[in-house]
């Protein structure tokens, strides 16, 4: 699978400064505290998720009597489109700007019917992670965004790394475990058992292409896809001192924003559709800070760099009490 190359990280990028998000919101806040109007939910978002839900209810059963190369063909081409644009959906209503803070169960429930088009029940779990991942960022054995060891070490030569990046999905599932096991709460089986009921009804009434489709473009969504570039975008160290970027690309329009990564971490109560105000509000904090403009871009130098790999993460040892979700 090729040969270790000479240029290649051997540990992550440990530093011993707190993370950059909170002192800079507070800057920005004492000097424009307009930008606190902007937080609290979004009221578009329910309705365009449930748009979302019945558009893919709509693509099971328009693909059930397709040939198999126009499913896998339509799998990749729009349903791992709109799939992966589902999951930064509950990444959206996991910070309660669905219905916002008051009707926090609302958004549970709300991530869990998401859920139901991915066909992988990971809403209830992706809740609990994620919220510690904004808290104690780059933090050891806490923030699961962060790669293993193993990781780190093995994904180091650029066929490694085209597979690390393609099976994604499977690292993000099994790392919490690895790193950051928690028990598993009611909500998390609540969110198995309807997801597992939603499989086998859609298995019955329409046959195994649809569920071939759901899964599918789940796990190619997520793994070699242009949207997918995020995932490395996000907080891989692509220059040094830096641990969290943003894009200003077109993709920005599928993915709720999400690009905008600086200011989502500066200000995660603010709903994504009002992350561009952010930015343009507060205009000074954000202009010099290095971004990307193609995700696509940033997948293909992540592979060809011999310099990055899963280890090209920023990290940090916490210290005094670690509250987690």
């Amino acid at each position: 699978m090729g040969n270790r190359v000479a240029l290649a990280r051997e540990d992550f990028e440990w530093v011993y400064t707190d993370q950059p998000h909170a002192d800079r919101r507070k800057e920005i806040l004492a000097k424009y505290p307009e930008i606190k109007s902007l937080m609290g939910p979004d009221p578009r978002l329910k309705w365009i998720v449930c748009t979302m839900v019945a558009v893919q209810f709509l693509a099971f059963y328009l693909v059930k009597d397709l040939p198999w190369k126009w499913v896998m063909f339509w799998t990749y081409v729009f349903g791992s489109c709109i799939n992966h644009s589902m999951t930064l959906a509950i990444h959206e209503i996991s910070h309660n700007t669905a219905f916002g803070n008051n009707r926090a169960k609302w958004n549970r429930w709300f991530a869990i019917f998401a859920n139901l088009p991915i066909g992988l029940p990971y809403s209830a779990s992706f809740k609990r992670y994620h919220l510690d991942h904004h808290r104690y960022l780059g933090g050891d054995g806490v923030d699961v965004d962060i790669p293993t060891d193993f990781e780190g070490w093995f994904f180091c030569t650029r066929l490694r790394k085209l597979f690390w990046i393609m099976f994604q999905p499977l690292f993000y599932a099994i790392r919490p475990l690895c790193i950051n096991p928690k028990p598993i709460s009611q909500l998390e089986l609540i969110n198995v058992a309807i997801q597992l009921s939603f499989n086998t009804l859609l298995y019955w009434t329409c046959g195994a292409k649809p569920l071939v489709y759901m899964m599918m473009g789940s796990m190619l969504g997520m793994g070699l896809h242009p949207i997918s570039g995020h995932f490395i975008a996000e907080h891989y160290m692509f220059l040094k001192g830096h641990e969290t970027y943003s894009y200003y690309g077109s993709l920005n329009l599928l993915t709720f924003n999400v690009g905008y990564h600086n200011e989502h971490h500066d200000f995660p109560s603010v709903p994504g559709r009002r992350l561009p105000m952010v930015k343009k509000i507060a205009a000074e904090y954000y202009r010099d800070l290095p971004c990307y403009t193609s995700w696509v871009k940033v997948l293909y130098d992540f592979i060809m760099d011999d310099e990055l790999s899963p280890y090209s993460r920023v990290k940090r040892r916490l210290t005094g009490d670690v509250k987690q979700e």
